[in-house]
């Protein structure tokens, strides 16, 4: 089980990121969250087979069509919590 907490900056925003990575996580089996933060940047939690949070995070460097990620971040995930019921959702602007 790998755990990675992610931020991702770039045209991230408004370009429906946030939808687009719960529907690859769900794809893939991955439980946690995403969120926007300020100045055009997305938080995520990833938990998951370490396989399917590589193919998420390579997924994450390009995004929807619509979206230019400048960079890409990650860290341990596993100070976070996850959503109890182990999906992925969409949680409220940080």
């Amino acid at each position: 089980m790998r755990h990675v907490h992610v931020i991702v900056r770039g045209r991230v925003q408004g370009v429906g990121y946030r939808y687009a990575l719960r529907e690859q996580a769900r794809r893939l089996g991955i439980a946690g969250w995403v969120r926007n933060r300020r100045r055009d940047a997305v938080e995520a939690v990833l938990v998951g087979d370490a396989g399917a949070v590589d193919a998420a995070l390579t997924w994450m460097e390009h995004g929807p069509p619509g979206a230019t990620v400048d960079s890409l971040e990650t860290s341990g995930g596993a100070a976070f919590a996850v959503p109890p019921d182990g999906g992925f959702e969409i949680r409220h602007s940080a």
